[in-house]
């Protein structure tokens, strides 16, 4: 069985994201939030709300099985535009870039334990 949990409009660039996502494929998800924890980048803390929420949701669903994080997507959003002063009067454009953040988990069967 999967689940599947999506954060969209994360203020945080994907390309920043992308860096920590492997990580923790493959892993029983409280291992993952644990691993994520510990790690000194910005962009964990939007992954651990992302897979607690999809833990929140496997339970709902299936009381008392183990998951474990089968895949995470992690796409580009929109762009907010920002500007800023330039030198001789100009503005210069500045994009803001957002994120979409999908995690899906996977029950663990009795014989992958």
């Amino acid at each position: 069985m999967e689940v599947k949990c999506v954060s969209k409009y994360v203020r945080i660039s994907p390309r920043k994201l992308k860096m920590i996502k492997d990580i923790v494929i493959g892993k029983e998800v409280n291992n993952a939030i644990e691993i994520l924890e510990n790690l000194p980048k910005r962009g964990s803390r939007y992954i651990i709300k992302t897979l607690k929420s999809a833990l929140n949701n496997a339970n709902n669903k299936v009381e008392g099985k183990m998951w474990k994080v089968k895949n995470l997507f992690v796409d580009q959003g929109s762009s907010y535009k920002r500007f800023r002063a330039a030198p001789r009067g100009r503005a210069v454009m500045v994009k803001r870039r957002t994120s979409h953040i999908t995690a899906v988990l996977e029950d663990i069967e009795e014989g992958e334990k």
